[in-house]
């Protein structure tokens, strides 16, 4: 009987803690493109990435031009200059991989680019966020736009439009 009594004051309170917490669901995906600044700032980065891009695939195609050029005449090269033309194919190779990494690996300039373009835009709605639970004494916030983090949620507790509202976005 003890042990009755004891499990249903655990599950009461367990029930009456869930109760209490408050939480809404946001879309942060339909949030970012909702704001105007968001889609420039996106056209810019996808316009660098495809210069960027352009850079790397003419200095490519240069190795490839290059090793095709040295295949041709390989016959007709001596063993001194077949090794200094490899050796070039080789540093031309190894420039252009540089030069994308440089340009699109983990912290290269897209990466940057995009912390300038996009992380204001990111803050102005992560304060925004913080003003609505705050306001509204929310225990947490959650973001349906990882798609695994909710699998369903009530469209009432969506407050994507609020935090819009909030940046001034809509009205």
């Amino acid at each position: 009987m003890k042990k009755l009594f004891i499990t249903a004051a655990i599950l009461l309170a367990m029930g009456v803690a869930a109760h209490a917490q408050r939480y809404c669901v946001i879309d942060t995906k339909y949030i970012l493109e909702s704001i105007p600044e968001y889609k420039e700032s996106q056209s810019k980065l996808d316009a660098i990435a495809e210069q960027w891009q352009k850079e790397i695939d003419a200095k490519f195609q240069e190795v490839d031009k290059m090793y095709k050029s040295y295949q041709a005449e390989q016959v007709m090269l001596t063993e001194e200059l077949k090794h200094k033309r490899e050796d070039e194919i080789v540093a031309k190779e190894k420039e252009a991989k540089d030069l994308q990494r440089k340009r699109f690996g983990y912290e290269g300039d897209l990466f940057k680019k995009r912390e300038e373009l996009v992380k204001p835009i990111q803050d102005r709605i992560y304060n925004a966020v913080q003003k609505l639970s705050a306001s509204r004494m929310y225990d947490f916030v959650l973001d349906k736009a990882g798609g695994a983090t909710v699998i369903f949620f009530d469209p009432k507790l969506d407050k994507s439009e609020e935090i819009l509202k909030a940046l001034g976005v809509k009205k």
